[in-house]
């Protein structure tokens, strides 16, 4: 199916998802995101000791700060790139108080927009998680805390496809970047 840029006649809004707006759904996506992050930390313990990650000192926190920085961008700049590739149209980015985001005025099929969330989580996933199996000390933990981020940070297009999984294949998706509308034929 080809990415439609107009919503089609016959098509009408479903629901909505809007994480700035609706503190109950940003309390339960960022409950998954802590769900998420414990035991993946509790398994780096098991993994490398954390006080390795204390040897670079307050150079080593600034690190990891610029580490989370450049991964939310690129976490972002691949959200956009599936969007772009997916309908041709150029994705907006952007930083809310709580969120960094991509976004489209495309409607994107349920197929593809499941592409779209997931691929971030993928993509930096397999990177991560090759760089943690070849480093120890600091960098180990440098790159385990950002799979870490990865894998937490992901919980809302986590639980973005587990709610469009649930929905008819023929559901567009509209993603605005700080709100997305889920239409469904009449």
């Amino acid at each position: 199916m080809k990415t439609p840029l107009q919503l089609p006649e016959t098509y009408r809004e479903a629901f909505r998802l809007d994480l700035q707006s609706d503190k109950k759904l940003a309390l339960l996506v960022n409950g998954l995101a802590l769900a998420i992050a414990v035991p993946v930390m509790i398994l780096g313990f098991f993994l490398q000791p954390i006080d390795r990650f204390w040897d670079k000192g307050i150079l080593g926190m600034l690190g990891f700060l610029l580490g989370m920085v450049v991964y939310t961008a690129l976490h972002e700049l691949v959200h956009g790139i599936f969007m772009r590739w997916f309908s041709g149209v150029r994705p907006r980015y952007g930083v809310t108080a709580l969120y960094a985001y991509a976004g489209s005025d495309a409607y994107f099929d349920r197929t593809h927009y499941i592409i779209i969330a997931l691929a971030p989580v993928v993509i930096w996933g397999v990177v991560l998680g090759v760089l943690c199996l070849g480093t120890e000390g600091y960098w180990f933990w440098l790159c385990y805390l950002l799979e870490m981020l990865n894998f937490s940070g992901a919980a809302g297009d986590l639980y973005v496809t587990w709610r469009l999984s649930r929905g008819s294949p023929d559901l567009l998706v509209q993603d605005t970047g700080v709100a997305m509308t889920v239409y469904e034929p009449r």
